[in-house]
């Protein structure tokens, strides 16, 4: 265990805040996980009768199926962090758990409401033991109205806020988002963002907060000009494709399938296998881009058509466009593709399968974003660093995952004050897991 406990760091711009994170599955936990990759000391919250359901979600070693140490989902939203294992339907937990709350800065949660009201755990309640705590509840729909007891995840969010209705291509049925983009991108950095704000606050004025943070409402907020189409103009917004109203061309095209090219490859790792299919994305939103691709090109009497000379143009014969442009890209590999426009200031990038970013990707490997762990159950794994570099205090993954209440005594003696012979009571009893 004394090799996954906490350091600290002058440099981390975290150091010596501490949470107590009763979040599950992905947007709290990615949250909580940045903030403790920038110091903070994160202490997830277990029980074996509320199991985060990520323990058991693929992907997990076929060596190593049915342990609950070692699936790639929780390990990678949980780095940095430490774990107590609590029985909470034993009613002596619930000392254990104001005694955390009276230590700690920052208090997050992602329940239903119904769960933590049947534990007894409130804003209102903390802040008899901790008058200045930061409690975040991010509930789905909200801590009041009809809807508040409605629980859910990113797949029934994207629906229910307009967004999946959004995705696709027109006169075809919506096809979503893919993957669940509201738990892993737009709540997580809500959330991080308002513990932020709400801890300068209370270093400008001692006072704690509570942060209400719907992750419906959170998630919806990124529509901004589709509620604005609907709201202010009387329409409703279509599937669009790939396609933006004030870009053109703007899209996917199909490349030639190869190989990638020696100049984009990893000196380390093995050579990729070759890709019968293979894309670009290409943008072009002013009319100096413009110019610009059709010098990527070579000036192909196509792009010299005046019905391409402006936006407005582009846009009326996008159609024709689309099929000039991919005329180009076919006869090319993608990464090709992607230097020669790139080097005329077109926006351009390869679109990328999980071997391309993990093992080929020239910027990610530059930024060092992957960061290989040895985890003593699950092996040696390459999980995601930082999204976003600091210089002067730079985040980092600070230790593996934790094993499933690793961390439990430490907690419990160093941090709560309990006597050895008090925590083995605790174990006797149920309470400690």
């Amino acid at each position: 265990m004394a090799d996954n406990l906490p350091s600290t760091s002058p440099r981390l711009p975290l150091a010596g805040i501490r949470i107590a994170d009763f979040s599950w599955f992905g947007a709290g936990p990615i949250a909580t996980k940045l903030l403790a990759d920038h110091g903070a000391e994160v202490i997830r919250f277990e029980s074996q009768t509320h199991l985060d359901g990520l323990r058991i979600a693929q992907p997990v070693p076929d060596a190593k199926v049915g342990n609950l140490n070692c699936s790639g989902y929780y390990n990678n939203f949980n780095s940095s962090k430490l774990s107590l294992f609590l029985n909470l339907s034993k009613p002596p937990s619930r000392e254990v758990i104001w005694r955390l709350v009276k230590v700690s800065d920052v208090v997050v949660e992602n329940f239903s409401p119904r769960v933590m009201e049947g534990w007894g755990l409130s804003y209102e309640e903390a802040r008899k033991v901790r008058p200045d705590i930061i409690w975040v509840d991010q509930p789905m729909q909200g801590l009041r109205g009809p809807h508040k007891y409605y629980a859910g995840f990113g797949a029934t969010i994207t629906p229910l806020g307009g967004m999946a209705y959004l995705m696709g291509f027109p006169g075809r049925p919506p096809l979503g988002t893919g993957t669940n983009y509201t738990d892993y991108v737009i709540n997580p950095g809500h959330l991080a963002i308002s513990v932020l704000g709400a801890l300068r606050y209370r270093r400008r004025t001692g006072q704690g907060q509570h942060i209400e943070m719907s992750q419906f409402e959170s998630s919806v907020s990124i529509l901004e000009t589709a509620i604005l189409e609907h709201t202010a103009n009387g329409r409703i917004p279509e599937r669009l494709g790939n396609r933006l109203p004030y870009a053109a061309p703007h899209g996917l095209y199909r490349c030639r399938g190869e190989e990638r090219v020696v100049t984009y490859l990893s000196e380390r790792g093995p050579a990729p296998e070759p890709k019968a299919e293979r894309w670009v994305a290409i943008a072009v939103f002013t009319d100096a881009e413009w110019r610009g691709l059709g010098a990527a090109l070579g000036d192909p009497a196509w792009a010299r058509d005046e019905r391409f000379a402006t936006l407005a143009g582009r846009k009326a014969h996008e159609d024709e466009l689309d099929r000039h442009l991919e005329g180009w890209t076919r006869q090319r590999p993608a990464e090709e593709a992607l230097f020669t426009l790139q080097a005329h200031g077109v926006a351009a990038g390869v679109v990328q399968d999980a071997e391309d970013t993990l093992r080929h990707d020239p910027q990610l490997r530059a930024r060092g974003y992957y960061v290989r762990l040895n985890h003593p159950e699950a092996g040696q794994t390459a999980y995601d660093g930082p999204p976003f570099q600091m210089s002067r205090t730079p985040g980092s993954l600070r230790r593996h995952a934790p094993l499933l209440g690793e961390h439990t005594e430490y907690v419990c003696k160093e941090l709560l004050g309990y006597t050895d012979d008090e925590v083995a009571q605790l174990i006797v009893d149920g309470v400690l897991e």
